[in-house]
């Protein structure tokens, strides 16, 4: 079936709200077995038991293309890192070729149902690569995310601001789609991988075949200075820390730190729609999340239940500040009816 078809029979279905069960949507997410690719599964799912719509999930998507077909109109639903809109609004990094103006346009058509932390970028390696920490990296080679993508531009950022190392000059980076990210790590690629991260993260554990690894936390001092905060500032990052003894890793998964902590930049997002997607359906998707927090989101990986769905602090949200994006007026509305308080900044 043709896109243009599906967009017909969409926005057919979308007359009336007694027509939202025979509704059509389109979604793009990433890898199936990430924190962002179970969301958008998940509210698939949540959308069908609540008769709102059949979202059609195509996963293993770069975000930043997938950012760009939702404000283009091209897709209707996308999860998206709170990086990736406000590089498009400024028409640089990944979207330099749009230019300022026309960037600007495109991230004004987005809207935001709601948010979650999607990663931690953090670095890791096989106990047999001989990588011994961040002080390590100089001259290895790094898998350090897909082609083109918010994780590149991230993990780039992070080993930057750790090890003042380039890449380049400093280390050699590896780029692969994320549908080869479990082979790359396995076949001896590269000698550290910086990528996002969920706790236990599937990755790691799928790799574990290979042999035993270790992930190295961010220094204590590194994520308390003054660049880092500078880091931390950027719209959809967090500073983030949590007690190793709660990352869920079993046998096989040593994590290096100085004080029991893990610390690392949080990658925040959420799953975003076009400013003209109609009241109603952002309504009911909304709501429908809300409802399925626990008995969906959360029940599809272990990871899901610390994954920040269903908060609207800023500091955990990180809307508003430099972030253009807003939630959905629909969003709002059943947010609201929810009995949650969104900041006005945030609406």
């Amino acid at each position: 079936m043709s896109r243009k078809l599906l967009a017909v029979l969409a926005a057919a279905s979308c007359v009336g709200s007694s027509a939202l069960a025979q509704g059509i949507l389109t979604a793009e997410t990433a890898a199936p077995n990430t924190t962002p690719g179970i969301s958008i599964i998940a509210l698939s799912e949540a959308a069908s038991k609540a008769g709102i719509a059949d979202i059609q999930v195509t996963s293993g998507q770069t975000l930043t293309n997938s950012v760009q077909n939702v404000a283009e109109g091209k897709t209707d639903i996308a999860a998206a890192p709170f990086i990736l809109p406000f590089l498009m609004s400024r028409g640089v990094g990944p979207y330099a070729g749009l230019g300022a103006e026309a960037g600007a346009g495109l991230a004004d058509n987005l809207a935001v149902l709601y948010t979650y932390r999607i990663s931690v970028q953090g670095l890791f390696a096989y106990d047999s690569a001989g990588v011994a920490g961040w002080d390590g990296l100089e001259g290895k080679t790094i898998f350090n995310g897909p082609p083109r993508g918010a994780a590149l531009t991230n993990a780039r950022l992070l080993v930057k601001t750790v090890t003042g190392l380039d890449e380049g000059t400093g280390y050699t980076g590896v780029q692969v789609n994320w549908g080869q990210a479990v082979k790359t790590i396995q076949d001896g690629s590269a000698d550290a991988f910086v990528l996002p991260q969920a706790f236990p993260d599937p990755r790691v554990t799928a790799a574990l075949a290979s042999g035993d690894m270790t992930v190295f936390s961010m220094p204590k001092d590194v994520h308390e200075s003054e660049a880092f905060q500078k880091v931390a500032k950027l719209p959809g990052t967090v500073a983030f820390s949590m007690p190793v003894a709660e990352m869920g890793y079993g046998d096989g998964v040593t994590v290096v730190s100085e004080d029991d902590t893990f610390r690392g930049p949080g990658t925040v997002g959420g799953d975003i729609v076009n400013v003209t997607m109609d009241f109603d359906t952002a309504k009911a998707l909304t709501a429908a999340f809300i409802e399925n927090i626990g008995p969906i989101y959360h029940a599809k990986a272990s990871f899901m239940n610390v994954a920040w769905h269903g908060e609207t602090d800023l500091e955990l949200t990180d809307m508003c500040g430099a972030n253009p994006m807003k939630y959905h007026p629909g969003a709002v509305a059943a947010w609201e009816e929810a009995g949650y308080t969104l900041p006005d900044c945030s609406k």
